[in-house]
């Protein structure tokens, strides 16, 4: 017997009929003399539909009350799961995460998690009953409802994982697994088998929307297997694991996917002032605008009298990122600030890059075959990322996927 907690996202309960369908493969495993916990979502579209009415009511409403709102989808899905495993003969108990016993602090619209007491759901999960909890939410110390936010039901999934010391967390999506990359661009994509929480993790961070990077920080933390499904078809999905002997094969592949964004716009500030401390000058004014920077790379000229400022961030900052800039410019007495929102960020991940040399040559002799250019590079010890012309994304993921071998078929 095995604890399973599984988490089913709004398209999975988007309807009767898919939350009859959820049902259904919880009754299986629980039929196996497995224990289960299921998380899950707002059916789709109600968050939206909840958020609309507030702003139909206030412009600017106060978190406490926007919890209090949203939190309510996810307690109508719970209370359908419940009666749809009763219809099935399945005795289970929903809870709202409050009652769950799911405690944050008080950052509301954005809370963190600082301990569940789990007696209530160990309580019914020992006598049988299949427990239903609502992610995205749980109580402060003072008993206000709080949410999450983004990733918030995965969290709530991966968190209960871990406070129950489950034996698999599973992530049930509209894919089957994780890809070497997108299949809708590289028809070539492959399921991968397994994938570290480090390279779930960069592929997160880097595009990749499986899952949302504050749910694998939470498993990896914790060391939550986490494994990635379908809810409209059967397979083994992809297991996310912790990157240690038992777990890694003993050839690892040198590249594990690519992941790529076209939501990047890069900035630069042409002749700047090189003396000390221009790149605080420039970059701290954008960190107290709250914007987030990506890529950064600094040219000094051959006199050593000016310096080229560039960087990267969400095209959705870009218009408050250039103001910003004009302002720092003009105090500054030098410089001038130009910008690109038609660049993409395409990157390469895995862990099988510690020990193989040469991916960096290999990554830019394929885009050069290709005739594209590079405009900025960023590495780590596990990932290379590039910038290039947006136009020539979908061109370069290609390339880059048949250059490392991710859409060769798997040998016998």
């Amino acid at each position: 017997m095995a604890l399973y907690v599984q988490k089913f996202g709004g398209t999975s309960v988007g309807s009767v009929e898919r939350i009859q369908a959820v049902a259904r493969k919880v009754q299986s495993y629980h039929q196996q003399g497995h224990q289960v916990v299921v998380v899950v979502s707002a059916m789709s579209g109600e968050t939206n539909r909840l958020l609309d009415l507030a702003k139909a009511i206030h412009e600017e409403p106060t978190g406490r009350e926007l919890d209090m709102l949203v939190s309510t989808g996810e307690q109508v899905t719970i209370a359908l799961l419940a009666m749809a495993l009763s219809q099935l003969g399945v005795h289970a108990t929903s809870y709202t995460g409050p009652q769950a016993g799911i405690v944050t602090d008080s950052s509301h619209t954005k809370a963190r998690i600082r301990d569940i007491k789990t007696q209530s759901l160990r309580a019914d999960l020992d006598a049988g009953r299949v427990v239903v909890v609502a992610g995205f939410q749980g109580a402060d110390e003072h008993g206000n409802i709080t949410t999450l936010g983004r990733g918030g039901s995965d969290t709530t999934a991966v968190a209960l994982a871990a406070a129950l010391k489950a034996d698999e967390c599973q992530i049930y999506t509209d894919v089957d697994g994780v890809y070497t990359t997108d299949p809708r661009v590289c028809q070539k994509a492959k399921r991968l088998e397994q994938i570290t929480f480090e390279e779930m993790l960069e592929m997160a961070s880097l595009g990749s929307k499986v899952l949302q990077i504050r749910s694998v920080e939470f498993a990896g933390k914790y060391q939550v297997p986490l494994r990635v499904l379908s809810s409209f078809s059967e397979g083994a999905g992809t297991l996310i694991v912790a990157d240690d002997e038992e777990s890694t094969p003993m050839e690892e592949p040198v590249i594990s996917g690519i992941a790529f964004t076209a939501n990047e716009a890069k900035l630069t500030v042409l002749g700047a002032a090189d003396i000390p401390g221009v790149a605080a000058k420039i970059l701290g004014p954008i960190g107290d605008a709250n914007i987030e920077i990506d890529m950064i790379v600094q040219n000094v000229s051959p006199d050593g009298q000016a310096t080229d400022f560039s960087f990267t961030v969400a095209r959705g900052d870009y218009k408050r990122a250039q103001e910003t800039l004009n302002q720092v410019v003009a105090e500054m007495g030098s410089g001038k600030v130009v910008g690109d929102t038609n660049i993409a960020k395409v990157s390469l991940v895995g862990v099988g890059m510690r020990s193989h040399a040469g991916v960096a040559s290999l990554m830019f002799k394929t885009l050069a075959n290709e005739g594209i250019n590079i405009r900025m590079v960023s590495t780590s010890e596990i990932k290379i990322s590039v910038v290039i012309d947006e136009k020539f994304l979908e061109l370069a993921v290609r390339a880059l996927h048949t250059a490392f071998g991710l859409d060769k078929e798997d040998e016998d």
